[in-house]
């Protein structure tokens, strides 16, 4: 059952002017403190103690005192008020520099190719900045789960975000090691899955996802089988590389082993495109330096380095689409 809870308004109204003539013993030099007239200091004092049904100074034409209530309002009210004071100016701090905890949620298979690059720069750069990467599969929520910005493929970016793009579309391959496919042979169409050992991964929903691949009228979802069953690129890559499975995954995180032929690619020409990873984040009206400095950092990187293709796409858009789940 809900408790009936109210917050009483201007709980606050008027403390500081209280605080102010408690420390001072005047009205007067409160005000020039305040930089407000002594009319509006006493007003507000007389309304602090009307809504607490009790004196808090005693007054004469000479002097101001406490009264025994006021002291003891004083003691409790003073270090309280202080604590807001500093807090404001922290709050008020990270609004105006670089600083305070950036948190970032990843997939595990995004921070070699983005970030490993340019966590290092970034940190001399702003020392101030403490960066915390969650790397994980799963699709979070960044407001509720505190987060400051993502970094997602494309189409799990939800269209109510701000996107930057930080590489190019790319493909997601099938791959196997060349011992794997000595022992079990090439699939060389999308049917022939069925028949081979293939790695599965398990969604941020509790479901095994299908394979996706590029059919004549659009994508097709195949549901394949195989030993292993991961929940992030990474361990699909270990699978296979150790010839345990094929496995589909971004092109860019095994361009390197294909190249080096510890891994070969396979239905080629069924592979499907991915818009690409872009950082994402709510709102650019609440954007706090400590974002925008990482922001404007991973871009330069991601310019000077990850899309140096042709026909870039504009580099921070909204995506005009409903993101899709995982």
């Amino acid at each position: 059952m809900k408790q009936n809870y109210t917050i009483q308004r201007g709980a606050l109204d008027g403390v500081e002017a209280f605080v102010r003539v408690a420390e001072r013993r005047s009205f007067r030099q409160a005000a020039s403190d305040l930089d407000v007239t002594p009319s509006a200091v006493s007003q507000a004092v007389r309304t602090l103690e009307a809504r607490m049904g009790v004196t808090l100074f005693t007054r004469t034409t000479r002097s101001v005192g406490l009264t025994e209530a006021g002291q003891r309002f004083l003691e409790r009210a003073r270090p309280a008020f202080e604590e807001i004071i500093a807090a404001s100016n922290a709050a008020r701090g990270l609004g105006t520099r670089p600083a305070g905890l950036l948190r970032l949620a990843v997939p595990r298979a995004a921070v070699p190719i983005v970030l490993a690059p340019v966590l290092a720069p970034f940190c001399t750069a702003y020392p101030d900045v403490t960066v915390e990467i969650a790397a994980s599969e799963e699709l979070v929520d960044l407001a509720r789960n505190g987060f400051d910005a993502g970094i997602r493929m494309g189409e799990f970016v939800a269209a109510d975000m701000v996107a930057v793009r930080l590489t190019n579309a790319f493909r997601l391959i099938a791959v196997g090691s060349p011992a794997y496919f000595a022992r079990c042979g090439r699939p060389r169409k999308p049917a022939e899955l069925a028949g081979h050992a293939c790695v599965r991964m398990r969604l941020s929903n509790g479901a095994i996802g299908h394979w996706r691949l590029k059919g004549s009228s659009g994508p097709v979802d195949f549901a394949v089988s195989g030993p292993l069953i991961a929940n992030d690129v990474p361990t699909t890559l270990v699978a296979a590389l150790g010839g345990v499975a094929l496995a589909q995954v971004p092109e860019p995180t095994a361009a390197a082993h294909v190249a080096s032929g510890l891994l070969e690619e396979v239905l080629a020409d069924y592979a499907p495109s991915s818009p690409g990873l872009f950082l994402y984040f709510p709102s650019r009206s609440q954007v706090m330096p400590k974002l925008r400095a990482f922001i404007d950092h991973v871009k330069a990187y991601a310019d000077a380095v990850l899309l140096k293709a042709p026909g870039k796409p504009e580099g921070a858009k909204k995506l005009r689409r409903t993101a899709g789940r995982r």
